[in-house]
């Protein structure tokens, strides 16, 4: 019972962010016997399931081309979620940033300290 707190404490800790936030997320990509941590940075634009079995989206621009990665929440391959900056944002679901680009893309920062 003691080892079930501290893994949902640990991953609580890495799972600390909100759609709207900017993060990086650092996958276990297994390439042959070797591992390697690769970071893909970009925004949430979707929290799906806040449970165990959920998901969230990020999303960024690479060479033009908008880019999204689906990622389970409490899977072993995410080894840890960091939030670069926060954003302000009315909507539970982001995806009018699909038909943004350049600056119209990009969303407001927070005017909230320490959330």
């Amino acid at each position: 019972m003691e080892k079930i707190r501290l893994q949902d404490a640990a991953q609580a800790a890495k799972l600390n962010f909100r759609v709207g936030d900017t993060v990086h997320v650092h996958v276990v990509i297994k390439e042959g016997d070797k591992e390697r941590t690769q970071v893909f940075t970009g925004t949430v634009i979707s929290r799906r399931h806040g449970g165990g079995g959920g998901t969230f989206t990020v999303r960024r621009i690479s060479h033009g081309v908008g880019v999204e990665r689906v990622f389970p929440m409490n899977s072993p391959h995410v080894a840890k979620v960091e939030v670069e900056s926060r954003s302000d944002v009315r909507r539970a679901k982001l995806y009018f940033l699909r038909r943004r680009a350049g600056r119209q893309s990009k969303l407001a920062a927070s005017t909230t300290v320490g959330q």
